[in-house]
């Protein structure tokens, strides 16, 4: 398993692989009756998660997935975005500020200015540093997209 914070949730039956990230969106109206409704709302609504154990193949009643869930521990995703290219440093620890991106942005570039799961102020480090980012920004200075982990 991972050296990071790890959380223990269910998932239903064909989500639960190792490597499948999801957004974690909240309970349901259907959760509302469940026994097993604490396991599942340990996680941060609007975050990313990432599974990184399957842990047996126990199958629980669920009334969200048809085939049931899977117990699986899980952690927060790295998330990909576009930041200031001077605070884009491997390793550095950061608290994230969305750039104010202009024009006309296609979906890919939109989810780098604008990442889901990810806030104004969140304090992440800085995982990995890619390439340069072409956007027109209100912000003086330039874009790099960067690997973000919470």
């Amino acid at each position: 398993m991972e050296d990071m914070d790890t959380a223990i949730t269910l998932i239903g039956t064909r989500l639960a692989k190792e490597g499948e990230e999801f957004f974690f969106e909240g309970e349901t109206p259907e959760c509302e009756h469940c026994k097993l409704k604490n396991t599942c709302m340990g996680l941060e609504k609007g975050r990313k998660y990432r599974i990184v154990n399957v842990r047996n193949q126990t199958t629980h009643e669920c009334f969200v997935h048809d085939t049931g869930a899977l117990v699986v521990d899980v952690i927060k995703a790295p998330i990909i975005a576009a930041i200031d290219s001077k605070k884009a440093v491997k390793g550095a620890t950061i608290r994230y500020q969305a750039p104010n991106c202009d024009g006309e942005l296609d979906s890919e570039t939109y989810d780098l200015c604008y990442p889901k799961g990810l806030r104004n102020g969140d304090k992440c480090t800085i995982n990995k540093v890619m390439e340069s980012v072409d956007i027109e920004s209100e912000q003086p200075g330039s874009l790099k997209k960067v690997e973000l982990l919470l």
